[in-house]
């Protein structure tokens, strides 16, 4: 169960430093340091920019802006800005105020940069914290060329708008990138969003002429002005023109609301006077995958598991549905109850009856539950992920039913009641469906020793015209397909089948892997696993068997289709398709296939790699983890897509790691590989080092192969390291998920610099690592 918290108090120590008190200008050179606990304040004191210590992560501080009134306690003085937003360093750090006007975060231990303003060549003079709490940066004729309330984190200040270039991002409880938004779409409404592609609130107005921003005033009103900075959408604070109201913000909390607050005196706290959305259960994934959120009378949310803990799982609360139920399934109702998919969050809807929708979900293999909604237009929709979380309340008109097996029936999970199609009008309560269930076993028992008996003599002649025809197709011809497919597509061969098809392993491919042709003339790859990599003999028949029926279900544009196997005599390979073009490593390595590996196409490489993950990690059927990733085992079509092959075989090994370190692994694998795609320094220990050195100092396309020929994008280049830096980490609890990668890569989701994955062996020092300058030829 998540709680929500609407504020995070971090530690702040800071002993003022003074300046000039008619200007209060903060000259160049200036320099806060942790160790010193200073601060810059503003001329009335009500703000203070310094560092703060990160209460969730011990030794590891930021810097930013927090309320330094002498009205508001030091324990609720509510930080308003950080630079970086999670960027964290470690004691001996220090922020500066640089001769060439670039104000900076430098970890010193790290011998690194890890936020910048970026102003070097706007010819800053001094910088000022406002009375309003905007830190500005300031040229010899005081103009603005850079300030705080242009660059906001998760919180806004009054007289601070919030324009279609800008967004507020909540505050992360990892620390890698929260999922909640508020930004202004193209149209000019805002819209608070999860990820980039569910709207969970927006503004609607009417207005005709275009919006120019939202703003949140002093009286405290959050409104969108348009041109003539005339409202034309508003929401007010329950304190609206309350003169006595010291102190207001507005923020992006972390539970993905937006949040009104105002200093209460009386009280010393902050008092909550508006909300975007009453109800936080309306807050999309607000229970995450920790099961279905409910309001409680009292005006609070919980997150119930009305599924039940699944012990097989890291996670706490998933769809129960086992896609190999041997008796059937069956579906069990929630009664107002909305249900939908988070990873991934799109659902599929169309219109249908209650006993339609279920049918529906009976007849896909791929579907886990499905909501129909009571209003008179049938809408069923159906989730096809395990990841299912939703809302439940009284007063909702809909109802939503997840698929379970036949069998066992004996723990159907609480305040549920269990329906079959046939009775979707009036669902049947779960007594009555086990006494249906026990009476249908019975009959079925019979019907079952029937029925295995008539099998058991069709197999018998079955085998025998088999063999039959089997030696008669080898005497004529000399040659015969002997395979047989299972249920699944995936096709068996016998060990001196195998050595026809391949010609007793000629055509050797690579490592343990060889080219062949089956008797239909389709070329195949096959792979040998080898005991001493922790497969072949070591693995059991019916463990081997039960993994790859589920690697052969697995579809994807940018995977290798699996298409057959041998499992004889404790030998153990696997037949894959075969695409024309070599490994990746291969075309890196050769320099005249390198220079067909355009920027673009190496870009469009990544992102297939990062889809193939994506789809392996989270909308699989069940969990598939690569193990040993690598741009040897990354192929190209004739089109030069990629295709990832050999994936999954990690659970061949004795060495089985939990699911989430089995991701974590694939994450931190694709980062290295990211590295050698953009430098083309295949091999080299320290390429990832040496290209972040390169990125810190500013100088991203050094990284760049030179074989491009310079035809890159900067942007893209920059981006492309960014994603990689954070796959890398050294903290797996910072790299991010495989999905948020490939939307990283795609452009849809913005990337924050990420914090030093190295620590150098020999640290910059702080002058060098300020003043380096690269310029790009």
């Amino acid at each position: 169960m998540h709680k929500n918290r609407s504020f995070w108090f971090p530690i702040f120590f800071c002993s003022i430093v003074f300046f000039d008190i008619e200007a209060l200008h903060i000259p160049l050179g200036s320099k806060l340091s942790v160790a010193e606990h200073d601060c810059w304040i503003s001329p009335n004191g009500n703000f203070a920019f310094g560092f703060f210590n990160r209460s969730d992560q011990p030794n590891q501080y930021g810097v930013g802006i927090r309320f330094n009134s002498m009205l508001v306690p030091s324990t609720e003085q509510a930080h308003v800005w950080a630079a970086g937003a999670h960027v964290s360093v470690g004691y001996n750090s220090s922020v500066h105020l640089t001769e060439a006007g670039d104000l900076i975060l430098f970890d010193s231990s790290k011998g690194a940069i890890v936020w910048s303003s970026n102003t070097h060549n706007s010819s800053v003079a001094s910088a000022s914290l406002g009375d309003d709490g905007n830190l500005v940066l300031l040229n010899a004729h005081q103009d603005v060329v850079w300030q705080s309330f242009a660059t906001p984190s998760d919180t806004l200040l009054p007289g601070q708008n919030l324009t279609s270039l800008l967004m507020l991002r909540a505050a992360s409880r990892n620390y890698v990138s929260s999922s909640y938004s508020l930004s202004m779409d193209t149209s000019g409404q805002l819209q608070l969003r999860w990820e980039t592609n569910v709207t969970y609130w927006k503004t609607e107005t009417a207005a005709l002429k275009p919006i120019l921003a939202a703003v949140f005033t002093k009286e405290g009103a959050f409104q969108l002005l348009d041109t003539r900075l005339r409202p034309v959408w508003s929401r007010f604070g329950d304190d609206h023109n309350d003169s006595s109201v010291s102190f207001r913000f507005l923020r992006l909390d972390a539970d993905g609301n937006l949040r009104m607050y105002s200093w209460a005196t009386y009280s010393k706290s902050w008092r909550k006077v508006w909300q975007a959305l009453e109800n936080q259960c309306d807050v999309f994934a607000t229970c995450g995958s920790s099961g279905v959120c409910v309001l409680t009378p009292w005006g609070n949310t919980t997150c119930e598991c009305p599924f039940g803990s699944n012990s097989n799982s890291n996670l706490s609360c998933l769809a129960p549905y086992n896609q190999t139920c041997s008796s059937g399934s069956t579906m069990v109702t929630l009664k107002h109850t909305f249900l939908y998919g988070i990873y991934p969050p799109e659902d599929s809807i169309t219109r249908c009856s209650i006993e339609q929708c279920w049918n529906s979900c009976l007849q896909d293999p791929r579907c886990t539950s499905v909501t129909v909604t009571n209003d008179g237009k049938a809408r069923c929709t159906m989730k096809r992920t395990r990841f299912i979380t939703g809302y439940q309340h009284p007063s909702l008109r809909s109802t939503s039913s997840i698929k379970v097996c036949l069998d066992p029936v004996a723990a159907l999970p609480r305040n549920v009641s269990a329906s079959s199609p046939s009775s979707a009008s009036s669902p049947s309560s779960a007594s009555s469906l086990l006494k249906q269930l026990s009476k249908l076993r019975m009959s079925s028992a019979v019907g079952l020793a029937l029925g295995t008996l008539v099998a058991f003599l069709v197999f018998q002649i079955g085998v025998f015209l088999y063999f039959l025809k089997r030696r008669k197709a080898t005497k004529n011809s000399g040659a015969a397909w002997y395979s047989c497919q299972n249920s699944i597509g995936l096709f068996s061969l016998s060990y001196s089948e195998l050595k026809d098809v391949t010609s007793n392993f000629k055509h050797q491919l690579g490592l343990n892997l060889c080219k062949g042709a089956l008797p239909t003339n389709q070329l195949v790859a096959v792979k040998e696993l080898k005991s001493d990599a922790g497969c072949g003999e070591n693995i059991g028949e019916k463990q081997f068997r039960s993994w790859i029926s589920v690697l052969g279900g697995i579809h994807h544009k940018n995977l290798v289709k699996l298409e057959g196997y041998c499992c004889n005599s404790g030998q153990r390979f696997l037949i894959y398709e075969f695409l024309k073009n070599s490994s990746v490593d291969k075309w890196l390595q050769d320099a005249k296939l390198s220079r067909r590996l355009t920027w673009r196409k190496r870009m469009e490489i990544c992102v297939g790699v990062a889809r193939a993950l994506a789809y392996l990690h989270s909308e699989c059927r069940e969990f598939v983890s690569h193990g040993n990733l690598k741009w040897e085992n990354v192929v190209l079509n004739e089109e030069l897509e990629a295709k990832v092959t050999e994936f999954g075989l990690m659970r061949f090994s004795s060495n089985v790691i939990q699911n989430s370190q089995e991701a974590e692994v694939d994450v931190a694998s694709f980062g290295e590989m990211i590295v050698i795609m953009v430098s083309g320094h295949q091999g080299e220990a320290d390429a990832c080092s040496r290209a972040y050195k390169e990125w810190v100092e500013g100088c991203a396309a050094r990284v760049v192969d030179s074989r491009i020929g310079g035809k890159f994008d900067v942007e893209e280049v920059e981006r492309m390291l960014r994603v990689a830096f954070w796959c890398i980490q050294p903290d797996a609890g910072l790299r991010p998920m495989m999905g948020e990668v490939l939307k990283a890569l795609e452009g849809i989701l913005s990337i924050d610099p990420p914090p030093p994955p190295y620590r150098f062996l020999e640290p910059l020092e702080e002058s060098d690592a300020i003043q380096e300058v690269c310029s790009y030829e």
